[in-house]
């Protein structure tokens, strides 16, 4: 669903992040249940969960504007059901740019965490817009400190990329190093889910349960395959140098437009060509047949 464009970067929220508000609203509506009756409780679940997708907002945003700042387009800004994406065209082509783009999104969170704080300390503030602070400035809080867990795909995968990229001078020592660092924070976020929902049920401290176990096992896998695909890129980038344009072309047979299609086929199988060409009485590419169609 489109959004808008703040600063020219288009914004889309996926389906999957209404699944996510519903969960949210119903999860927060026990401790806002405390203080609000229903179904006004509900109200202010929900609009936490509108809150608290406006953190992870802000927080793409935050690497979006950065990059085009630093003069990379920027094609999109994704929220769905695990936070969302920033869709860069090209890479950062120095560390120091990478460094920059990555940080700028958990820098706003921990700042917004920090303002929440404030805040807290300096007003005295209703019991339910005391909630919602409370509860915004945690999230601020655990999304900037998550983030900055250093393995890719995440925000501190990018920054020990930059790290490693700038003491080797290489862009793939560093990608291969957070790859291969994200793999273990996949795994570390799935021990650590299956302990919490362990002891919260265990502890029976009104836990998670199997909610927790779930959750932290999308958010491993998600973590697994980004690093997973950000290892294979760097391999498939040292096999480019080995191509060439011979060895991947195929020969390709020329007609005109007014040649019927049994006639160009024809003519293709006789020549051993892979592909059939239009071109014009001047003998001009104009198009290629779709070999599929």
């Amino acid at each position: 669903m489109f959004m808008g464009r703040p600063f020219g970067v288009p914004v889309f929220v996926s389906p999957s992040w209404f699944l996510v508000a519903v969960l949210v609203t119903v999860m927060f509506e026990g401790q806002v249940n405390d203080v609000l009756d229903r179904p006004m409780s509900y109200i202010v679940a929900f609009a936490y969960a509108v809150l608290l997708y406006a953190s992870v907002f802000v927080h793409e945003l935050s690497h979006a504007v950065t990059a085009r700042v630093l003069g990379l387009p920027v094609r999109s800004v994704t929220l769905h059901i695990l936070g969302g994406e920033t869709s860069i065209e090209r890479e950062a082509p120095t560390p120091g740019r990478e460094f920059l783009i990555a940080f700028a999104g958990p820098l706003v969170n921990l700042v917004l965490a920090g303002l929440g704080l404030f805040l807290h300390a300096v007003l005295t503030l209703p019991e339910v817009a005391l909630l919602l602070l409370e509860a915004l400035t945690f999230a601020n809080l655990l999304v900037g400190v998550f983030n900055l867990l250093p393995g890719l795909p995440l925000d501190g995968g990018r920054l020990v990329r930059a790290a490693v990229w700038k003491a080797t001078g290489h862009s793939r020592s560093g990608a291969l190093v957070a790859g291969w660092i994200g793999r273990g924070v996949a795994i570390a976020c799935l021990v650590a889910g299956a302990f919490l929902a362990t002891y919260r049920t265990d502890g029976d401290t009104g836990g998670f349960g199997w909610l927790a176990l779930l959750w932290s096992a999308l958010v491993a896998s998600f973590i697994w395959v980004g690093a997973t695909q950000a290892i294979r890129a760097e391999r498939v980038r040292d096999r480019i140098p080995l191509l060439s344009a011979r060895s991947l072309a195929r020969r390709a047979t020329l007609v005109t437009a007014d040649v019927p299609l049994a006639e160009a086929i024809r003519r293709a199988h006789e020549d051993h060509a892979g592909a059939l060409v239009i071109v014009d009485h001047d003998g001009r590419p104009r198009g290629l047949v779709s070999e599929k169609a």
